[in-house]
């Protein structure tokens, strides 16, 4: 008598919730890739130059170590995007700030250069972060566009090995998730090395786990590769 095959756990319906990372210095893990970032906002208040930009991929780490450097500092932090008037007041206050994203447009060209201005002229600092090169942004201010060429620039290239594990433990903790080391050994072989994948395929493997209600397994992890695999293909279609 053949045994009857096991009945197939329907996937529930997944709420897409927001969580929160984990954003304080021991949260943040240094490897070779994002040393030379972290010796840079380590080596606060004892800059030689007052500004500096961290240049890296997206999800690399550049907000949570401007959020490290914010707390060291004082100062306020403020996307490029949107940046005004106000933020001199900012900086005359806190003697700080940080300008974040130079790379999705600087709303205020001239007053980023009277920022850069102001900590060369009264030793205010300032600490910038973009995606992309300075050289390589687009610019049209051309005295703005020099003085950004010219900045201290730190860069967090790719990770290696050990550190994209540890970014895929800690993006399970955040998510309150803990799979087997294995689990863990099998994302890191298999997945496209750069921090955004790593936030994509930690973010399937969540909702894969809640929809079958199960624990991250090495089946879960397989799935969701494949799912961040095809929805990356989806979009090079578009």
């Amino acid at each position: 008598m053949t045994a009857p095959e096991p009945k197939a756990i329907p996937e529930q319906l997944v709420l897409d919730l927001p969580h929160r990372p984990a954003l304080a210095l021991e949260d943040f893990l240094v490897g070779a890739s994002n040393a030379e970032a972290v010796t840079l906002v380590d080596g606060w208040p004892d800059w030689t130059a007052r500004a500096a930009i961290v240049v890296g991929p997206t999800g690399s780490g550049k907000s949570h170590l401007t959020n490290v450097w914010r707390l060291k500092s004082g100062a306020v932090s403020v996307a490029a995007a949107e940046l005004s008037e106000g933020a001199v007041a900012e900086i005359e206050t806190s003697g700080a700030i940080a300008i974040e994203d130079l790379d999705r447009g600087i709303a205020d060209e001239r007053i980023f250069f009277h920022l850069l201005n102001l900590t060369k002229e009264k030793g205010h600092a300032l600490l910038a972060t973009s995606r992309t090169a300075p050289g390589d942004l687009t610019v049209a201010l051309p005295d703005l566009r020099s003085r950004l060429r010219a900045l201290p620039m730190v860069r967090i290239e790719p990770p290696g090995d050990e550190i994209l594990k540890a970014i895929l433990v800690k993006l399970f903790t955040d998510r309150q998730l803990t799979p087997e080391p294995h689990v863990i050994a099998h994302l890191a072989l298999h997945m496209e090395r750069s921090f955004e994948a790593a936030q994509k395929v930690v973010e399937a493997c969540d909702q894969l786990a809640l929809a079958r209600q199960r624990n991250v397994t090495r089946a879960v992890a397989a799935d969701a590769l494949e799912r961040v695999r095809l929805a990356g293909a989806a979009v090079g279609k578009d």
